[in-house]
């Protein structure tokens, strides 16, 4: 039984073995990507659902629709897709039903199960999900450990029959993380020996844990590992329960993975009845400071960062440039005792300022000079202290006009046992965007569950951290996140949704506060992230001080944060990226491009411009001697008329970028 994809590219065929089992066959043009990959379920004190089933009805529905997000990548998004839907009953007694949904898109598969209720049990305990993806190839995969409590890994990068995630885990002791034998987190994205890309993720986490995958490396077999909670199970739930979607992405380039839609489509509609208090911006912060030691977010260090001096500092500059909002972290009364320590119960007030900060003051002098505050909540993963404390929390922020707010969830999660991944901590972040909602605030989490589209539902859930970001640079052990780690993240992290990674760092060298530390790319390459990296919300990390009188700045000023269109021109993982979106706002064009570690000669055909207009390209470059290690902050600065059909030279440094405002004339 089968489902193919519109375009008749994709097949997904259902199956059940001889012993009764569900499973599928996925190929592509006939050729075969996983193999007979079987399905089934284990839990506490009821049977397994693995074997012993009959189909009972088939039935197959077709979808093609247009769609608008509120915000994203593209002002238009197209939905179709075919799907097949299996009722399956088991032969014997209890007679037990279990439907599976199958969904074939164009650029890859979707498949989810549904348990119906069941008699007269009411609540199944789920101890295991075994949804199982068959490789047919031994493909190069860029990958992440299966952590259940942090997703801040540097990428791997092995054949599937090498990984090793316990060998391979990097990361600061912030948690006591868990971490499976053999198990990768999702996205993972992989390349076959014929040059096909293939993304394997999640798409409508809800009121489920998060997924994991564990590797057989001998069979080349990948199965879902459920992030466990404290009591040993995976999820716990009232019937009938729905799973999130399984994805597979596919594409014959990898630039086409990030064009992808399908995690969005696979989510509902959004639930806002309005959404106009929704807006993306760009914003700086009180924050960069504390990663560099020059402040810190307590007050008894006697080097608070957050002051009302520091804060109309800041919101100065902001007026200033037109940047507009500031998020302000340690204003807030508690900092002294949150990391490290056991007990952070009770620790943080989310509403009470240090006596060093007028609260109200900054406010109102912000909103004087036309500026934005973003919010800030600091929970130190002592969940229960901050949902006692969140609707005052909110309250205050919408009182203030403030309709941002940053979480954060640093630390192991109290309740103990709980992990960050897992069922218990899923349903909270859920809380938090949909208290959030009803308070007008816009959603910025890190430490966060991963991204699985649900902004498409909550489009106040903005965008999230998730990964290892800029901060590393500042303090980890290695110095510095790798040259080609920015070159990874958008064809893994990224196909999840936007990443809060804060570029804007114009200071390479981090002197004199992080002697040993850097930034290892150009400056170009810096500010070529602005476009490669996608989130509604885009930081300016750096500090006044490094930035005023910066040429580059203009740059991060007058890019988009919400886009009408983007294309990835060209890409290969590790090594290069090209992208060009176009600003839903002004219409202007802007193109980013980011280089590993090898010089290259950069040439954009400009088809992406409009037919029969002229404009100008206002082109930030590696200068003639830039180096990522040599000369991060040599940039060339550029104009020239440029038209539709032209193309544009430019080489790119060691370690490189551009970025390109195309302004029409």
């Amino acid at each position: 039984m089968e489902v193919d994809s519109p375009d008749g590219r994709i097949a997904l065929t259902f199956l059940l073995t001889e012993a009764g089992q569900p499973a599928y066959v996925l190929s592509r043009d006939d050729e075969i990507l996983l193999d007979t990959s079987t399905l089934g379920l284990s839990f506490r004190a009821w049977p397994d659902m693995k074997k012993g089933f009959r189909l009972v009805h088939a039935e197959r529905h077709t979808l093609e629709e247009e769609w608008q997000p509120v915000w994203g990548e593209a002002a238009s998004i197209r939905n179709h897709y075919n799907e097949l839907l299996v009722l399956l009953e088991e032969k014997q007694a209890p007679f037990r039903q279990w439907h599976w949904y199958f969904r074939a898109y164009d650029d890859g598969v979707a498949l989810r199960y549904v348990l119906p209720a069941q008699g007269e049990v009411e609540e199944v305990v789920l101890t295991d999900e075994h949804s199982q993806f068959q490789l047919t190839g031994d493909h190069q995969c860029w990958w992440i450990p299966g952590d259940w409590d942090i997703y801040e890994h540097l990428y791997s990068s092995t054949r599937v029959s090498g990984i090793d995630a316990l060998a391979k885990r990097k990361h600061p002791s912030l948690a006591q993380t868990h971490i499976p034998e053999n198990a990768v987190n999702t996205p993972v994205t992989m390349r076959s020996e014929e040059g096909l890309y293939l993304s394997f993720h999640e798409a409508a986490l809800t009121n489920y844990a998060g997924m994991t995958l564990k590797v057989d490396t001998n069979r080349l077999l990948l199965e879902s590992e459920l992030v466990g909670a404290a009591d040993g199970s995976k999820v716990r739930a009232r019937l009938p329960l729905t799973s999130p979607w399984r994805t597979v992405q596919i594409a014959d380039r990898a630039g086409d993975l990030i064009q992808s839609h399908l995690i969005l489509n696979l989510n509902e509609p959004s639930r806002l009845d309005s959404t106009g208090w929704i807006q993306p911006m760009k914003y700086m912060g009180i924050w960069w400071e504390m990663h560099l030691g020059k402040s810190t977010w307590d007050m008894a260090s006697g080097r608070h960062g957050a002051t009302t001096e520091n804060a109309k500092r800041y919101i100065d500059f902001c007026a200033r440039h037109g940047i507009p909002a500031l998020l302000i972290e340690g204003w807030n009364t508690g900092w002294e005792h949150w990391i490290g320590f056991e007990d952070r119960e009770g620790v943080f007030d989310f509403v009470t300022p240090y006596p060093d900060f007028d609260l109200e003051g900054v406010v109102a002098y912000a909103r004087k000079k036309g500026v934005e505050l973003i919010g800030h909540h600091e929970t130190s993963a002592a969940v229960t202290t901050y949902e006692q404390q969140m609707d005052t929390a909110f309250q205050l922020y919408r009182r203030l006009g403030i309709r941002a707010v940053k979480t954060g969830y640093v630390g192991p999660i109290i309740p103990k046992g709980e992990y960050h991944h897992g069922q218990y901590m899923v349903n909270h972040y859920r809380r938090v965007v949909e208290k959030a909602a009803r308070y007008g605030s816009m959603i910025n989490a890190h430490e966060p569950i991963k991204a699985t589209g649900i902004r498409r539902t909550w489009p106040n859930m903005m965008t999230r951290e998730g990964m290892r970001g800029q901060e590393f640079n500042a303090w980890s052990e290695e110095g510095g996140n790798p040259l080609e780690h920015t070159l990874i993240l958008p064809f893994t992290r990224m196909l999840a949704g936007p990443l809060d990674y804060t570029p804007g760092v114009f200071n390479l060298s981090l002197n004199p506060y992080r002697p040993d530390h850097r930034v290892r790319h150009t400056l170009a390459h810096e500010l070529a992230l602005y476009v490669v990296f996608y989130s509604p919300l885009q930081m300016v990390a750096d500090l006044p001080e490094h930035l005023e009188g910066q040429p580059g700045l203009e740059f991060a000023k007058s890019v988009g944060v919400d886009w009408s269109e983007s294309r990835v021109l060209e890409g290969e993982i590790g090594e290069y990226i090209t992208v060009a979106r176009r600003d839903k706002a002004s219409g202007h064009w802007f193109l980013g491009a980011l280089n590993g570690g090898q010089p290259r000669r950069l040439s954009v055909a400009l088809d992406f411009l409009e037919e029969a207009r002229e404009y100008v390209a206002v082109v930030y470059a590696d200068g003639p001697d830039a180096h990522w290690d040599t000369r991060p902050g040599d940039l060339e600065i550029t104009e020239q008329p440029v038209k539709r059909g032209e193309v544009l030279e430019v080489p790119l440094a060691p370690g490189g970028g551009l970025a390109v405002h195309f302004r029409p004339l």
